[in-house]
């Protein structure tokens, strides 16, 4: 624990970097620490944030109880669409879970043109995972349907794309178990997308995996949170136009950053508490807008324009 200054209150609060769990050494990913016991996992959700595979040195008050909290509310109602790992909550950072054999594919769904896509079709690629797109498209622009584009799933570095014969080909999945988790990847995001628009909010893309547990395939790691999906602002939705004014995503951070001139390489700098407070702000609004307790226009969210002006 570390006593750090509430930019939301001014008062002084505690937040964690680093979990210490009565439950053995555990492994201790970018936000989250697992602890493994045997049959099942604790999953512990810090004040860690990453932004471009680094992990910043300043920690996110509320950020991994909201992260949990937004986790567990989209985990317990997406069970009717396709079985995934929670087996409960322990404590406000702390979940028991499935342990499951990993396969190693990322797969990220985009109902729209933006971040990677969009910076690939703006370069001029048309074919882009299987998938021939039409000129002039705008950024941020709504996709006809759901486009699929899995990647690897790399411990260290860098995921890479990849396509349905790659994966495999390598013995990464087999045509079957490819298929199964296709559609269930596409039935997902259709259920997050309906349930996040009835809040205001459109999640463009996300990225999910999968895994088996006792011979059942099952959704792991997280689903659409701060940390793992675009989430915008229906109301202010501007095709054309960059969407992270009014995000409850951690584009928002990213954005900050290359304002201050850091792009992943080298010392990452210590964030300003002006920043580090529309960061907690959206973390804590991310699980309050989806599960209905509150408005994203009362959020009273400051811009990256509004932080950083030109």
């Amino acid at each position: 624990m570390e006593i750090v200054n509430d930019p939301l209150t001014g008062k002084d609060v505690e937040a964690v970097r680093y979990s210490d769990l009565k439950a053995g050494i555990p492994r201790r990913g970018k936000v989250r620490d697992v602890y493994d016991l045997g049959d099942e996992l604790l999953i512990y959700h810090t004040d860690r944030i990453s932004a471009f595979d680094v992990v910043m040195p300043t920690l996110i008050p509320h950020k991994g109880e909201s992260l949990l909290k937004l986790s567990v509310y989209w985990m317990e109602r997406s069970r009717k669409v396709f079985p995934n790992h929670l087996i409960g909550v322990v404590d406000s950072r702390t979940i028991r879970v499935k342990k499951a054999k990993r396969i190693d594919l990322e797969w990220v769904v985009r109902k729209y043109l933006y971040g990677s896509l969009w910076r690939a079709y703006k370069s001029g690629r048309r074919e882009l995972y299987g998938i021939r797109f039409p000129d002039g498209l705008r950024m941020a622009e709504e996709l006809p349907e759901p486009v699929i584009t899995p990647t690897t799933k790399a411990d260290v570095g860098h995921d890479e794309e990849i396509s349905k014969d790659e994966a495999i080909a390598k013995g990464l999945t087999d045509p079957e178990t490819w298929g199964v988790l296709e559609e269930a990847t596409l039935k997902l995001y259709e259920f997050y997308e309906a349930e996040a628009k009835r809040r205001g909010i459109i999640i463009p893309d996300f990225k999910i995996e999968f895994g088996v547990a006792e011979g059942e395939l099952i959704q792991i790691d997280e689903p659409p949170t701060h940390d793992s999906a675009r989430m915008w602002d229906m109301e202010r939705y501007r095709p054309g136009e960059p969407q992270e004014k009014h995000c409850l995503d951690k584009e928002f951070l990213r954005e900050c950053l290359r304002r201050m001139g850091f792009l992943g390489d080298g010392q990452p700098p210590e964030l300003p508490k002006a920043v580090v407070r529309e960061i907690s702000k959206r973390c804590i609004g991310a699980y309050s807008v989806i599960s209905g307790a509150a408005y994203i226009r009362d959020l009273g969210l400051a811009s990256v324009d509004d932080l950083f002006p030109a």
